[in-house]
């Protein structure tokens, strides 16, 4: 069930809160909660649907956040932040390692040329 449904032109989106009832479930899944409001919307490509900030209600049986729909996925990409696209699997994943690790490699490899260098950097 949604509520609080809300058409925002600005941002190409539809926004609303969502809330579910899942007796003798831990939480739904967001794949199953998408491909559910993409049924209920007729939306063609689920992919454009965005689902975060949900709470289970104390007792459990019971779950709300919020969704986001968006005309198309660039717009999706173009509003959206990275993090919750990185999440979707929307935007590529951050470099390996603590920031520490990547600035001590980075000066590391600053010491070197040619083909020592790319033997620290792991490139071939």
């Amino acid at each position: 069930r949604t509520r609080k449904f809300m058409t925002n032109p600005l941002l190409k989106r539809k926004q609303m809160v969502v809330d579910v009832i899942h007796p003798n479930l831990a939480s739904v899944s967001k794949a199953d909660l998408q491909a559910q409001i993409a049924k209920i919307y007729k939306i063609s490509n689920p992919k454009t649907i965005m689902l975060f900030g949900f709470r289970v209600a104390f007792g459990g049986g019971r779950s709300s956040g919020f969704a986001l729909i968006y005309e198309n996925v660039e717009a999706m990409q173009k509003f959206e932040p990275v993090f919750r696209l990185r999440r979707f699997g929307l935007a590529p994943k951050k470099p390996e390692g603590s920031r520490k690790q990547r600035k001590e490699k980075k000066n590391r490899s600053k010491k070197f040329i040619g083909l020592e260098k790319a033997k620290i950097l792991g490139k071939k």
